[in-house]
């Protein structure tokens, strides 16, 4: 895995490159499909995307690349907005999909329409399209061997999940099912749905508390973290250990909480900068690059060691991020043709 002072790194040479535009691709346009904007994750994704394209479009790499949102995390409506794009007439979509199904037809259209089709985050499963992803599975099994390492005797854990029906909320569950496996000293003792949102989180987990047993640890999807604790606090219960998701308010709390008693917990969430990998994969495709169909990046994890370096440098609101430049995205083609 890369490192976090490495991921961090990549983002500081986005002023210090400068973008290789191609003559190829200047006059080829680039649109973003978004499902969701409904939580930091989703903001800090789309401010990614709009620094870094908007200086490739003023560098002449591409003519144009546009985001668009939906105003509803519906796959139907997302595959309307596909559509619409394909009428347009973009180059590439770029997409952030509600479903790993659901908008297969509208890709499949848009690939007959000689449309590159990149999917990221959220990815779909039509074989025309890219995906670029993180090992979901891995972040959250992950979670369950770092809850082992300091609860030896297992306990009762709260299971946080994402938006139902999405894939990344899907594998990393899987993750945490397969972790839970491997040490079967943990139960999930309860399930509920955060939508990656600080007060959904908040609202849900404080509805559940009152019929739970004593809770050990909290396993999470990113975005939930900060509102479970108050969730805790409010209700006063003992702090379990809450694996959090690289958010400000999230690694704020944890500092000031281990400033306070010496509490202690990992943090691990996909770069919401990811997005402008799939826009540099999506020009490399347009420019005729070869691109594996199937891109893997790591995702950002920060320990207790890292937290006050990777705070420093998250702003209030955000979260901790890395924006790719077109040589980190060729770079991690290569890795992927090898």
């Amino acid at each position: 895995m890369i490192s976090t002072t490495r991921l961090l790194g990549i983002a500081g040479l986005c002023a210090a490159v400068p973008f290789m535009g191609l003559a190829d691709t200047s006059d080829k346009s680039i649109a973003l499909s978004n499902n969701y904007a409904g939580n930091s994750w989703r903001q800090a994704m789309l401010e990614s995307w709009q620094k870094v394209t908007a200086q490739a479009v003023e560098e002449g790499v591409v003519s144009a690349a546009d985001a668009f949102t939906t105003a509803e995390n519906q796959a139907t409506e997302q595959a309307a907005q596909i559509q619409n794009m394909i009428l347009q007439g973009y180059d590439a979509i770029v997409i952030n999909s509600a479903s790993p199904t659901a908008l297969n037809g509208a890709v499949k259209e848009a690939c007959d329409a000689g449309i590159v089709v990149v999917s990221f985050d959220g990815i779909v499963t039509e074989p025309c399209a890219w995906r670029i992803a993180v090992d979901f599975q891995e972040m959250g099994r992950q979670q369950v061997e770092y809850l082992a390492s300091r609860l030896p005797e297992g306990g009762n854990l709260l299971e946080i999940r994402g938006l139902a029906g999405v894939f990344v909320d899907d594998e990393i569950h899987a993750g945490i099912a397969a972790g839970v496996q491997e040490h079967p000293d943990f139960k999930v003792a309860a399930a509920v749905n955060g939508d990656w949102a600080q007060d959904v989180a908040q609202k849900a987990v404080a509805g559940v508390l009152p019929s739970l047993p004593d809770i050990a640890g909290v396993v999470t999807q990113g975005g939930d973290g900060y509102g479970a604790a108050q969730a805790f606090a409010a209700s006063g219960r003992d702090m379990p250990i809450i694996v959090m998701g690289n958010r400000h308010d999230e690694m704020e709390w944890w500092k000031q909480a281990h400033e306070e008693n010496g509490y202690e917990t990992v943090s691990l969430s996909i770069a919401p900068g990811v997005s402008t990998l799939a826009f540099w994969v999506a020009q490399q495709v347009l420019d005729g690059a070869d691109v594996p169909k199937d891109l893997t990046v790591p995702f950002l994890k920060v320990t207790q060691e890292d937290l006050e370096e990777v705070l420093a440098s998250t702003q209030a609101g955000g979260v901790a991020n890395v924006e790719y430049t077109l040589d980190d995205a060729k770079a991690v083609i290569s890795d992927a043709a090898q």
